[in-house]
């Protein structure tokens, strides 16, 4: 009896060892999949991204390429034709946003007017820079943020807008495994939301703003 008994054990064991695991892995990936959208998107109510996602800068339904990052401290978008003016004695710019249509390929250059939130010195291994920070409302899936964003030509990189660590904390956590893990859903609300909050900001006297206040220093992030 106890050679039969240590028999089956072995057996079981075997199975175990052999059989289940590659039934278990094989499950994993086909959970996994990058071409699907899957509960795992939502972890106790925060959203999961991937290291690369698509989204839209509204107002705009263009969509763009997001780097999401979480060695870089403020987010970023790509900007060129920067220039500050005064509005009501306010502190504003204006900038031209080059893209690639995330789902066309078509190259669109959006166009932008924001007052300026901040400005940060960015150091880094090429010197400093200066840069404008403004408020930017980015859609993601179905969720839509207000984020702050630094502008600056990023015409050499491969992504036009990245995430940094003070919108992730709002967005959730990274599977830095996965790419595009959110169906772009923005829906026309928003949009049409995001256009009227813009006009009724060119016309508000006090506007949430720490432009006046001492330059901030960031590091620069090798991407």
């Amino acid at each position: 009896m106890p050679s039969v008994f240590k028999a089956s054990c072995l057996a079981a064991l075997m199975a175990a060892s052999i059989g289940f695991p590659s039934v278990l892995y094989a499950e994993a990936e086909v959970q996994q999949s990058d071409s699907e959208a899957t509960e795992d998107t939502v972890v106790d109510s925060k959203v999961i991204v991937g290291w690369i996602e698509k989204g839209r800068i509204l107002p705009e339904h263009t969509a763009v390429k997001i780097k999401v990052d979480s060695g870089a401290l403020t987010s970023s978008m790509h900007a060129v034709n920067i220039e500050d003016f005064k509005r009501k004695g306010k502190q504003w710019v204006r900038y031209d946003v080059p893209v690639k249509d995330a789902d066309t390929g078509e190259r669109i250059k959006l166009q932008f007017e924001r007052p300026v939130f901040r400005r940060i010195l960015v150091r880094g291994a090429g010197g400093e820079d200066r840069r404008p920070v403004v408020k930017m409302t980015i859609c993601m899936g179905e969720r839509v943020y207000e984020e702050q964003f630094s502008l600056r030509d990023r015409g050499d990189m491969t992504y036009p807008v990245l995430i940094g660590r003070r919108t992730i904390e709002h967005i959730g956590l990274i599977d830095v495994s996965r790419t595009f893990m959110l169906p772009l859903e923005c829906s026309q609300f928003e949009e049409d939301k995001e256009r009227d909050k813009q006009a009724r900001l060119k016309d508000q006297e006090a506007l949430d703003s720490e432009a006046d206040g001492p330059e901030e220093v960031e590091e620069e992030h090798e991407e």
